[in-house]
């Protein structure tokens, strides 16, 4: 169907359908979708992102909804705050081992998994593309944030089979590190072509 709104509301349609698996999921801890959104953001979140005002921006929620958000998960235990001794004004976030166990028996990517099952890959693969080109379009249409993983990144170096660089920030990355999502992500330009 060439109808760009029949896609719209496809989209739609499914993101409900998955804040309802995550309410689902929430629901012995008496947690919204939004409480599990974050823990699932920063078990994603590299170490330029793994901050209030990069999770905001993510979930596209206010200072306000955010800092409420993290205030309840820190009193239940499913996050912590840090600061990085190079730069004492920048809270940093991350999972605690409670929030990990959340996630890995909350399981919230595993109805996806199922939705998608038949499915092939490569269909799979073309929609994720069409989407994240949409997602990128419409994120800069709106000064937003456009978040990637470092190995798309155009900032990303390969240095060795296993070291990277941020060509932006100077750090070393490790290849584990190159897969999680980045704030000051910018689209390489083949990406974009």
């Amino acid at each position: 169907d060439k109808n760009p709104l029949v896609l719209l509301e496809l989209v739609e349609r499914l993101g409900n359908l998955m804040r309802t698996e995550l309410r689902k999921a929430g629901s012995d801890e008496s947690l919204q979708p939004v409480h599990l959104q974050a823990p699932i953001f920063l078990s994603k979140a590299n170490r330029y992102s793994n901050t209030p005002q990069a999770l905001a921006d993510y979930l596209g929620l206010t200072k306000g909804t955010v800092s409420q958000t993290l205030l309840l998960l820190d009193r239940r235990g499913l996050m912590e705050r840090f600061e990085v001794d190079m730069d004492r004004r920048v809270v940093r976030l991350r999972l605690s081992s409670a929030g990990e166990q959340l996630l890995a028996e909350a399981q919230p990517a595993l109805a996806w998994q199922n939705a998608t099952r038949n499915i092939s890959p490569n269909r799979i693969r073309n929609a994720t593309s069409a989407l994240r080109e949409a997602l990128v379009t419409l994120q800069e249409d709106n000064e937003g944030t456009v978040f990637g993983t470092c190995q798309n990144c155009s900032w990303c170096q390969k240095l060795s089979q296993r070291i990277y660089r941020c060509g932006r920030m100077g750090d070393r990355l490790s290849g584990p590190e190159t897969r999680r999502l980045c704030r000051i992500y910018q689209p390489r330009l083949e990406e974009t072509a």
